[in-house]
């Protein structure tokens, strides 16, 4: 037998369709006295960084002429790759694994960084993709030491 540890509902919608899913009626849950309890999970920050990725990556595109400086911040470190889509190559990167200081200090040193071998690979414009990460602290720390060295998004 399934018991539903459940709050009560006044929504008999909710009910029917939770009776339906134990394989009783909405009755014979009323009269065994289940109680019904909504559990609300909470969402997966990660899930909803790399779906909001996808969908900005599918409306835009790295090229030889403007790659994209893609941006990938994890809970230690921060990584830049200048990356031409089409060919499929990557043209600069840089990542803070060596780098000392705040993480702010650090995304700053790897947005100098990663310019500063674009630049010498031969690009001045990138299209500027935030990998799904809000444009906020460190990754705007990155963009901007990247703009401050030579490159323009």
């Amino acid at each position: 037998m399934l018991i539903l540890d459940l709050l009560k509902t006044t929504n008999t919608h909710l009910g029917e369709s939770l009776a339906a899913q134990s394989g009783l009626t909405a009755t014979k849950m009323a009269q065994k006295k289940l109680e019904v309890k909504i559990v609300i999970s909470k969402a997966d920050k990660n899930k909803t960084r790399q779906k909001r990725h996808r969908r900005v990556r599918g409306k835009i595109s790295g090229t030889a002429e403007r790659p994209r400086l893609n941006v990938f911040r994890s809970n230690t470190n921060i990584y830049a790759q200048v990356i031409d889509d089409i060919a499929g190559v990557t043209l600069a990167s840089a990542s803070s694994l060596k780098e000392t200081g705040t993480k702010t200090e650090q995304a700053t040193a790897v947005g100098a960084t990663v310019a500063k071998a674009a630049v010498a690979a031969g690009v001045t414009e990138v299209i500027f993709d935030r990998g799904g990460y809000l444009y906020h602290g460190r990754v705007q720390a990155l963009a901007e030491s990247a703009r401050e060295n030579g490159l323009k998004f």
